[in-house]
């Protein structure tokens, strides 16, 4: 804990001397209360601050109400007062008119650094974590109570407008069986881990109607003699998606429902055909399914002109009701039936047992993101039609708003004059708008991970882990050198330097090298180093230390490895000559000493 303390001094130093202010009395305050308060001070207070901060950025004054556990000169907190003088009037609170955007930066990195540690909840948070799974299934439940079959009918009209033709297209995938699955890396409900899952024979009845075992779980139909060689389980013997929690925060953790290896399998053949379609449709300049730099570029000229406004839902995932879903896929049947049958409906909570499920899906799901996605710009229009006064009956009507409207998961790009009209249909129908993170007022706009103040972007560098003591801590090492590197493209010299000695310490071998260099190295912008030439090739060499991860061994043959040759999607070959002998996840990370190029 004294090395963060210390790195925050001294990035508070770095930014002091770049808005011509002091910290001094800054960094006896955060020394003091860490001590008293612990970690969560720096985890949990500042970033509080921080986002008590972008608030009155966005609201254009200081909310006394605001900035709760710190001391008040006149109309702005003491703490951080050098830099917030720069920002707001220290008298009346308010905005200056032309506010100082190093200041803006400064004031979030110093609160925000450490405000996405991965550092692992108390059982007291987990536990409450999981009681607030819970409960947010049972609000689902009633908001699905109190619908009205008018509200319905309007979320299917506007989303046959808007997906009619897309999933026309996946009804006849569906149908045709032309959908292809895949196992991905991750842990699975049942407990079946890299290559072993392609020998997996465990199915389930709902699936048997839209993904035929023999289909899918057999290279061919010579594989498939008996129905023995499949163990089918009927609905009420499904295996329920297991709830669990991740480091996210140390206020909070990351909720993930881990799904049983034959649903997630079925899912990613879904997911695929969808992603494949919203690519090739209009829809691909309103949802977003793999760049997140759209929406960032949105965010940015928000910040700039004011147009546009950056929404952000709480518990998105959570909050999507599978009978929207149903709304949704209303004219479609033969897709409604695959989603419907790859949808775990039961889960199971620690302290709560097996639950059954009223909302469409959790994050682990397949399925979650993009459906989430559909649904929000669904309900998005209706409450642009609702702002207009209008109603939309053509694609023209919708594409006219290319450049103004975008989703990627939850973060949400609308146009400022319909705000109030989005966030009504939104909760109407059971989101909940995040008020923290959710701007449209003021000159500060952030959208999937980049945040903007009038045009200039004011991201900060964050710390996701604690600094490494000695070099067999790999995992901390390889974090401390990104964020060395991070903090040099920030401009934080001290900082960069301190580190730089500490790296040292502890590596030996610290060269200079390119952002491309498989090397633990530091990037410079005057480039990169070279100690040696390759002999063979004639390059520059370094020495340094490389990432080393190697896969578990997990050996497969017979069946199973047609399968997973036959399931390799694309016309290029296997890039990994040995994934019949490992697979899976890595179980430990470790860093080794090597000759190799600087770039």
């Amino acid at each position: 804990m004294k090395s963060l303390i210390l790195l925050w001094k001294i990035i508070a130093e770095d930014m002091a001397i770049r808005c011509r202010t002091s910290t001094t009395c800054d960094v006896k305050t955060v020394t003091g209360r860490t001590k008293h308060e612990g970690l969560s001070f720096l985890t949990i207070a500042l970033p509080s601050f921080g986002k008590d901060f972008q608030k009155s950025l966005d609201q254009g004054i200081v909310d006394r109400n605001m900035f709760q556990g710190f001391s008040w000169h006149a109309g702005l907190p003491r703490f951080l007062g050098g830099f917030l003088d720069l920002v707001f009037d220290r008298n009346s609170g308010v905005l200056l008119s032309d506010p100082n955007v190093d200041a803006v930066l400064a004031i979030r990195q110093l609160t925000l650094i450490y405000s996405k540690m991965l550092i692992p909840c108390s059982d007291a948070r987990d536990k409450a974590a999981m009681d607030g799974y819970v409960q947010c299934d049972e609000e689902v439940a009633r908001n699905d109570a109190r619908m009205e079959s008018s509200d319905y009918g309007e979320f299917r009209r506007m989303a046959s407008l808007l997906f009619r033709d897309t999933f026309l297209d996946l009804d006849r995938k569906v149908a045709a069986l032309e959908l292809v699955p895949k196992h991905g890396p991750g842990a699975t409900a049942d407990r079946i881990r890299g290559n072993a899952k392609y020998d997996s024979r465990t199915w389930t009845d709902r699936l048997e109607r839209y993904f035929p075992a023999g289909d899918y779980i057999f290279p061919n139909a010579r594989y498939y003699e008996h129905p023995d060689d499949v163990h089918h389980l009927e609905p009420g013997a499904e295996i329920p998606v297991k709830v669990i929690t991740v480091p996210k925060t140390q206020k909070t953790p990351r909720i993930i429902a881990v799904e049983p290896t034959c649903m997630q399998y079925a899912q990613q053949a879904v997911l695929d055909a969808i992603n494949t379609s919203i690519s090739q449709s209009y829809l691909r300049e309103f949802i977003g399914t793999e760049s997140q730099e759209p929406n960032q570029l949105l965010a940015r000229e928000g910040s700039r002109n004011g147009s546009l406004a950056t929404l952000d839902l709480s518990e998105a995932s959570d909050r999507v009701s599978n009978q929207l879903i149903r709304q949704l896929l209303h004219n479609h049947p033969e897709l409604l039936g695959a989603v419907e049958a790859c949808r775990s409906r039961k889960a199971v909570v620690p302290g709560h047992g097996v639950i059954r499920l009223s909302k469409f899906a959790s994050m682990g799901s397949a399925l979650c993101f993009p459906f989430e996605a559909m649904v929000f710009l669904t309900l998005t229009f209706l409450g642009i039609e609702q702002a207009l006064n209008t109603r939309f009956t053509s694609k023209s009507d919708i594409k006219r708003f290319r450049g103004m409207v975008r989703i990627y998961g939850d973060d949400i790009i609308i146009p400022t004059d319909s705000v109030h009209s989005v966030v009504h249909s939104l909760e109407h129908f059971g989101a909940q708008v995040g008020a923290a993170k959710s701007f449209w007022i003021g000159k500060f706009r952030e959208s999937c991970g980049k945040e903007y103040y009038d045009g200039t972007d004011v991201s900060v560098v964050k710390c996701r882990r604690v600094l490494p003591s000695a070099r067999e801590h790999a995992s901390e090492v390889i974090s401390a050198v990104s964020l060395r590197n991070q903090l040099y493209k920030a401009g934080c010299w001290r900082a960069t330097k301190w580190l730089d000695q500490r790296l040292e310490g502890i590596l030996y071998w610290f060269p200079y090298v390119d952002d491309s260099s498989s090397v633990l190295g530091r990037t410079s912008f005057l480039g990169y180093e070279t100690e040696k030439m390759c002999k063979k090739l004639h390059s520059p060499l370094v020495k340094g230390w490389v990432v080393s991860s190697r896969l578990p061994s997990d050996k497969l043959d017979g069946p199973g490895a047609l399968l997973k040759c036959l399931l390799k999607r694309g016309s290029l070959p296997v890039a990994d000559s040995k994934h019949l002998e490992r697979a899976g996840r890595p179980r430990r990370v470790d860093i080794k000493p090597r000759w190799v190029t600087p770039y």
